[in-house]
């Protein structure tokens, strides 16, 4: 390893004194294959010494492969501009509003003010209170940086949970701040998800626990247990309230995490075992229930039952259901007598839904139609349907402040307009202006033009592409092309604006956005398109999204940026290795790229999504669309960066590192293959800081191998 690393300080320095590029300049990745077989199909596996994150000299190779991307990207003009433009634009919003949240009357809200990194937590009594700092969360303690995951006040509004996790994770920590007494109770609960609720009396927090504080452990998420915490006692004193091994007779699965909660009325308390399967199982018992030695559980709804969400509002039971269309309808039955296989159609099939919320006498519904959004609300007394026509232009979502009044927020925003809110009461059918929407005026934003088309996909298929430039642009081929995309778990890449986006797009990028089947664009039909055996159509949509934009002029292939983040990284990993041909540069940011093995990690619930290498149907699916091995020696690979994080709980640092590995040892091209490696860092992070330096640091290498000319090498 000692040679190694001297080999990497000699190879930097031998680079940073000639600014042609060489993958020889980085050392080659060793080789030490393992064979897995998988129902007749033998799969080598070179870098699966990699996955041992223990082991030092595994340590030490991330530790090169990320001071050397470190090394290179400090050398490429225009980095430290473009994250200087991204602080510029940070500082144009005068105050940037999370989600706001009322109780009695109080509201509590997360802001974030220019030039700090991460938000603080706040309230004010009514609308025009003066705003109260609660809690900021970088002076929680010294040794550590802590951003606020999540807070939840209590129903009197006179305290409030804080989750909070350092250094970009996911696992948190939970503390409970006394509003009248401004200081934190002594109860502290860890580690746990963002998963809580309040007691109606205000004595107890319900809270999911996971096994372990470390992300890399495979089992921290594995047969989870929701505990019920009384304020001022002992967290090793929690009762379990659902779990596989306190209620065997739910068949919960491993790898299904319980979370629990009270009804509006605090009649019932709900289950909901939650997977990355759309499709819900939710379980139901008495809320006076809580504190016996057994909870009388029972399913309300199975995932046979095809429900992606369900609200309780006056004692029925709202279903957002998918089974039998494509788009989603609303059914409802009564919560005391349930009966989902006969519920009553009150939303009929229309535009396709895209969530549901509740306040006090309403459900509160957002359809779209992947440009533009619809809003209605239906009121459960007289079941009639109401069309809400926002006056903010723009894809519109409906959030209502707290459940017992009608009192709602709608946010509306595009590709380029800044989010705007507006108040509005679903019982008068009224907007009011919202003390916070802060506007915030950006510049080059009239310069810009938006194209929603469709475009042929490989079988014929029509897929939606979004398109952005800057007037008087020339589809003569010479533009370098930004295109993203994802694909997975039936999420759709509605219009939003982005300040990422617009610092690209006025440095004259082309900004492409595709829908590829795997999402929710055009329905379920969409989603289950690019899913387990047809996950294919997602990246060969991608790739046809790539291939309209060359025939047509707005780009070429040598100024292509191909990028997915997360499971966009089978999407983007597929493409390149399917099409290297395609792109001059790729980005794969916390992409998973070796989905055989995806559910041997710490997030091991993507099953559902992906398929189970124990299944032989399945099992060929994923081997199919596992970028690492696709990875085919002597072929002309584009520059490609990966990006990982060290404290990711989602997708483990292994799964871009071998993809790197690989890529490095093959591609005959002469093209960088490098990793970015984030050690203050999980799978994101609301620390602006690291953001802007994380993004402008992906962004720079692409440019630069994709020939902007602002980023070339001198």
């Amino acid at each position: 390893m000692k040679c190694f690393l001297q080999c990497l300080t000699i190879s930097a320095l031998v680079f940073l004194s000639n600014p042609s590029f060489s993958q020889e300049t980085l050392p080659k990745p060793r080789k030490q294959p393992v064979t897995d077989t998988y129902f007749g199909t033998k799969v080598v596996d070179d870098y699966r010494w990699l996955e041992d994150l223990n082991n030092q000299e595994v340590k030490d190779w991330y530790k090169a492969q990320g001071a050397y991307t470190d090394q290179l990207l400090a050398r490429i003009p225009g980095r430290d501009s473009l994250i200087a433009t991204l602080v510029q634009y940070d500082k144009l919003q005068p105050a940037r509003y999370g989600i706001v949240k009322r109780k009695a009357g109080r509201y509590f809200f997360r802001k974030t003010m220019p030039g700090e990194n991460v938000g603080k937590l706040y309230y004010k009594d009514g609308e025009t209170g003066p705003e109260v700092l609660i809690f900021d969360p970088l002076t929680y303690t010294a040794d550590k940086k802590y951003a606020i995951s999540d807070f939840l006040p209590s129903d009197d509004g006179k305290k409030v949970i804080i989750s909070m996790a350092s250094g970009g994770g996911e696992i948190s920590t939970l503390r409970i701040y006394d509003i009248a007494s401004k200081s934190f109770l002594p109860d502290q609960i860890s580690p746990v998800r963002e998963e809580m609720a309040w007691t109606p009396d205000g004595k107890g927090i319900i809270y999911t626990r996971l096994n372990s504080d470390n992300p890399f452990d495979t089992n921290f998420q594995m047969h989870t247990v929701s505990r019920y915490h009384e304020l001022g006692t002992a967290q090793e004193k929690d009762k379990a309230l659902l779990s596989s091994a306190s209620q065997p007779e739910l068949n919960i699965s491993k790898t299904e995490i319980p979370g629990v909660y009270f009804t509006n009325d605090g009649q019932y308390l709900i289950g909901n075992l939650t997977t990355v399967d759309l499709r819900m199982h939710i379980v139901i018992a008495p809320a006076t229930d809580l504190l016996k030695p057994k909870i009388s559980w029972r399913n309300l709804v199975v995932r046979e039952d095809s429900v992606a969400q369900i609200e309780v509002i006056h004692g029925q039971l709202l279903l957002y259901s998918l089974k039998g269309t494509s788009n989603g309808r609303i059914l409802m039955t009564s919560i005391k007598n349930p009966d989902i296989k006969n519920a009553k159609v009150v939303v009929p099939e229309g535009k396709k839904i895209y969530s549901i919320a509740s306040c006090k006498d309403y459900l509160l519904i957002t359809k779209d139609d992947v440009v533009r959004s619809y809003l209605e609300t239906f009121e459960v007394a007289t079941e009639k349907i109401n069309v809400v026509q926002s006056p903010v232009v723009g894809i519109n979502g409906f959030f209502s402040y707290d459940p017992v009044t009608n009192d709602c927020y709608v946010l509306s925003i595009s590709w380029l307009q800044p989010p705007s809110g507006i108040n509005y009461n679903a019982a008068k059918k009224t907007f009011t202006k919202s003390p916070f929407d802060v506007p915030a005026n950006y510049p080059g934003l009239q310069d810009l033009v938006v194209e929603e088309i469709e475009i042929p996909g490989h079988d014929g298929v029509q897929v939606p592409l979004s398109i952005m430039y800057r007037k008087g642009f020339k589809k003569d081929g010479q533009s370098v092309c930004f295109m993203t995309g994802y694909g997975a778990y039936g999420f759709s890449a509605v219009p939003h604006f982005d300040t990422k986006y617009l610092a690209l797009l006025n440095k004259g990028v082309v900004l492409a956005v595709t829908h590829p089947r795997g999402g929710s664009e055009k329905g379920l039909e969409w989603y289950k398109a690019g899913f387990k055996t047809t996950k294919p159509n997602t990246w060969k949509d991608f790739i046809s999204s790539g291939e309209y934009l060359i025939k047509n002029g707005y780009t070429s292939a040598s100024h292509l940026i191909g990028e997915g983040t997360s499971a966009g990284g089978i999407l983007i990993g597929r493409a390149i290795t399917e099409r290297p041909d395609l792109f001059a540069a790729a980005i794969s940011n916390v992409g998973v790229s070796n989905v055989l093995r995806f559910e041997l990690t710490p997030n091991a619930d993507n099953i559902a999504e992906f398929g189970t290498f124990t299944n032989p149907v399945e099992a060929k699916a994923l081997i199919e669309m596992d970028a690492l091995g696709h990875v085919k020696a002597g072929t002309k690979y584009p520059a490609v960066i990966a990006v990982g994080g060290m404290n990711d709980p989602r997708v483990i640092v292994w799964q871009p590192g071998k993809f790197v590995a690989a890529l490095q040892n093959s591609s005959s091209s002469g093209k960088p293959v490098v990793m970015q490696v984030n050690y203050d860092n999980g799978h994101y992070t609301e620390d602006k800081t690291v953001t802007f330096r994380n993004f402008a640091n992906m962004y720079t290498f692409a440019l630069w191998q994709a020939g902007h000319p602002d980023f070339q090498l001198k």
